[in-house]
């Protein structure tokens, strides 16, 4: 029997969601003009016969059922004014629907096949929230005359080009587009809201200028001769590149073939480097993989640690990138023999792999189609991961030594770049002034009205430009910028607070920096620092030995350190002496500097202090007020912890104790696989919340009161993170760390969105000894969204059993509802 909630007037809601219905239940028929609200989501209609009869429907929700053909009867419900159709299978929409819709005010499509709009959807005028967010829309010119639209949402589609006609909508106040093929305005100008779209239109002249721009990416392995790859190309013959000279961190360079600029962006290969990684890998990317041949054996291991390490992460952060396999150091082989045969056996590998992952999700996605009504945003997300086609070429082996072998692969970058089934984007759209702004950045370094490092102020540089743009005003420049930024060609983290008034230039400085301190042989720099730098911080040389044996032993860098170590890389290779510029960028004693700033931002490091004592009178968590720590961090922390350097568990072992049945205990499944650095950048994100923590290689404690709460990354078949919470001794206790848990979701699910390739799947495993069954979280998603009470969909049962029979209460499974 359904819930029927609501006054005694009749406005009643009907609450059929969850049912697992085929067809419209008799009793909701029955109510005809009464029913005002419906919902019928979570169920397995295929069609909806008989709705038309509830003539004085208001809002009906069909989300998350089979729906293939839009239902033509619901042009019958006149009084329609809120539409849930999201997440079905529907491809058309016919016409002589919406014209009958005229009080619709708010449609949800998103998550279906559509291909097109019909042409009249425009008839409902009152619309003012639409959402056709994954499906396969190529237009959107059908809704360009809704007047009263507010919020728009088009992501995941095939969109090229918006129509400008759209933005002239003075009501649009929230639009989002993100993952299209955008030429007009490009994916970079879109990534800034609705205001930089707008921007672009008005800025727009008739001769606009079309661009071809392509980042490409050198990814590889220490000495696989990604720096031998880039140089000889941008130089257009064999360029030797001593293993002295080898690249710390990542190398920025320009070079512009037969009118396509290419961005070279050269990534250190060693594993220390990997983790800053994530900053600069974006989408729509070109990256050239390059594999030593001459070491190359023929064995799991060897494909792994040279191939599919990079390919595995680029299919979870750029799925739909375009990888050209490079095979270097051919010239070191016995012979062509080997070559043929080490080429064959990476196309073989690569090709199984790639077949492996499709064949994964298709397995992943019927499995789970037997109970629909339960896992239809399970589903979803498996389908969104199936559409997703990393594009790897045919595999090339290159001598580098000859020049017509770089002669070849060039002309081969060439041919690929601009095959529009490739590349469909590459050519962009833009307002002249984008470029002409870019380019007069250039002319002020080159004439030094710009420092030669690159870091300008923003008031001065926007003074500076509009002495050349007097058409452009501050807010149009400072979208130009925020472009650029996106694109690569300079950097301006306005979103950091400590950063927001700089703008860096010159990426490769910035870049440079970073290498002072995330590098290979940080040890051996610790042991350059002479006395005299020593002194300049008021130090001692039993600190540094201080400073290299916490680095090893616990992967914590002292401040000082930093600090020196920086203003080292400032003085020596930049010849900067300007005291102001060394203290913004490395800090005092007082103040963080903006290296530090950024580090901590991409989620790399984070402040510590040495020997932080457990404190069971700490604040807890509360959703609903600012948490303040009880023994805040204040500047200077001891050191900065770089979790990935962490070798073992122990410390948060013997803090955490062992497990027991009274634990809340949940497990947040990864497919295809966690990626590399993704549990470290949680437990920093995490530990913003919290002063007391412990931090090991792959778990982590933290305290909210005195609840100990348990991250850890773990695997038994399939990947996941593990979250836990002990010291619980009340129903209240245990609400209040579901609270705290919700908040470690969160930063997870967000997390998560960074990389397009993943799914998440959220169970509570069974507590009993040698139970391997759990309980299933099939709506944790609305549980993270909802701000007000802990609404969780699991019934108010007092207890739970698995399939083997074993019993939990409820609460230690999933959060209370309300009312329960």
């Amino acid at each position: 029997m359904p819930s029927l909630n609501g006054n005694q007037n009749g406005n009643k809601e009907d609450d059929f969601s969850g049912k697992k219905l085929k067809v419209l239940p008799t009793e909701l028929l029955q109510r005809g003009g009464d029913a005002v609200k419906v919902d019928l989501q979570r169920n397995r209609l295929k069609q909806i016969t008989g709705i038309s009869q509830l003539t004085n429907l208001k809002e009906l929700n069909l989300t998350r059922n089979e729906i293939s053909d839009f239902p033509v009867e619901i042009r019958g419900l006149r009084q329609l004014e809120k539409l849930y159709m999201n997440q079905n299978n529907i491809k058309t929409i016919p016409e002589n629907v919406f014209p009958s819709l005229e009080k619709l005010q708010f449609l949800k499509l998103s998550t279906n096949r559509l291909e097109k709009l019909p042409e009249d959807v425009n008839r409902c005028q009152d619309l003012t929230y639409l959402n056709l967010s994954n499906n396969c829309l190529k237009n959107l010119d059908p809704i360009v005359s809704l007047s009263h639209l507010k919020e728009l949402y088009v992501e995941r589609n095939q969109l090229t080009e918006l129509p400008d006609l759209l933005f002239k909508n003075s009501s649009l106040t929230l639009f989002k587009a993100n993952g299209n093929p955008l030429r007009k305005p490009p994916g970079e100008v879109c990534a800034g809201g609705l205001r930089d779209i707008q921007s672009y239109f008005s800025m727009l002249e008739a001769n606009a200028k079309n661009f071809r721009t392509v980042k490409t990416m050198f990814l590889g392995t220490s000495m696989a001769g990604k720096s031998t790859l880039c140089r000889s190309l941008k130089e257009g013959c064999p360029v030797r590149v001593e293993e002295a000279d080898r690249t710390v961190g990542i190398d920025i360079s320009e070079v512009d073939w037969d009118g396509i600029r290419f961005f070279f962006w050269d990534f250190a290969g060693q594993e220390e480097y990997y983790i800053t990684h994530h900053v600069f890998i974006t989408a729509q990317a070109f990256v050239i993989l390059a594999i030593n041949l001459s070491s190359y054996n023929m064995d799991d291991q060897s494909f792994k640690d040279n191939v599919s390490f990079w390919i595995k992460n680029l299919q979870l952060k750029v799925p739909d990138s375009v990888v050209l396999l490079v095979g270097t150091h051919v010239d070191q082989c016995k012979d062509e023999t080997e070559v043929n045969e080490k080429k064959k056996h990476i196309n073989e590998r690569v090709k199984a792999m790639l077949e492996m992952h499709t064949t994964n999700l298709e397995l992943r996605r019927k499995n789970l189609e037997d109970d629909p009504s339960l896992n239809c945003e399970q589903i979803n997300q498996i389908e969104r991961l199936a559409e997703y086609k990393l594009k790897v070429l045919d595999f090339v082996p290159i001598d580098c030594t000859k020049n017509g072998d770089i002669d070849t692969l060039l002309t081969l970058i060439k041919k690929e770049v601009l095959n529009t089934e490739i590349f469909p984007n590459l050519e962009q759209t833009l307002p002249r002034c984008y470029y002409e702004v870019e380019n007069d950045i250039q002319d002020l370094l080159e004439k030094d009205d710009i420092p030669e490092h690159g870091i300008v102020n923003q008031d001065v540089l926007l003074w500076k430009l509009k002495n050349r743009h007097a058409t452009l005003d501050d807010e149009q420049l400072k979208l130009i910028l925020q472009y650029l930024h996106r694109i690569g060609v300079i950097m301006w983290y306005k979103e950091i607070p400590e950063l927001a008034g700089s703008v860096f230039v010159k990426p490769s400085f910035l870049i440079s920096l970073f290498k002072t301190i995330v590098r290979h042989d940080l040890v051996q720099e610790l042991n350059k620092i002479s006395s005299a730098q020593l002194k300049s911080e008021n130090a001692l040389g039993i600190e540094r030995k201080r400073w290299i044996k916490d680095y090893k032993e616990k992967a914590s860098l002292s401040n000082v350190a930093i600090r020196i170590l920086v203003r080292t890389e400032l003085e020596k290779n930049y010849c900067i002496t300007d005291e102001e510029l060394i203290k913004e960028v490395v800090g005092t004693k007082k103040k963080e500097g903006s290296l530090l700033s950024l580090l901590k931002h991409f989620d790399v490091c984070l402040s510590t202090k040495h020997n932080s004592p457990l404190n069971p009178k700490a604040n807890e968590f509360d959703p609903k007020k600012n948490w303040v720590a009880s023994n805040p961090l204040v500047y200077e922390p001891d050191a900065c912890l770089f979790p990935s350097y962490l070798s073992d568990n122990e410390q948060v072992e013997e803090k955490w104790e062992s497990d027991n049945t009274e634990d809340l205990n949940i497990h947040v499944y990864f497919l295809p696989e966690i990626p590399y650095g993704f549990f470290h950048r949680l437990v920093i994100r995490t530990c913003s919340l919290y002063s007391p923590y412990w931090i090991g290689k792959d778990q982590c404690m933290l305290c909210s009161g005195n609840k100990r709460f348990l991250l850890k990354e773990g695997c038994d078949e399939d990947p996941f993170i593990e979250i836990g919470c002990k010291d619980l001794e009340t129903s209240e206790d245990i609400q209040k760390a579901w609270r705290v848990i919700r908040e470690i979701m969160r930063r997870l699910n967000t997390l998560t969105e960074q990389w397009q390739g993943l799914y998440q799947h959220v169970v509570s495993p069974c507590k009993a000894q040698g139970c391997e069954e759990f309980f299933e979280w099939n709506d944790w998603k609305e549980w993270l969204e909802d701000s007000g009470a802990n609404k969780f969909n699991v019934g108010i049962e007092d207890k739970q059993t698995c399939r083997n029979g074993h019993q939990r209460r409820t609460e230690l499974l999933f959060p209370k509802t309300p009312d329960a």
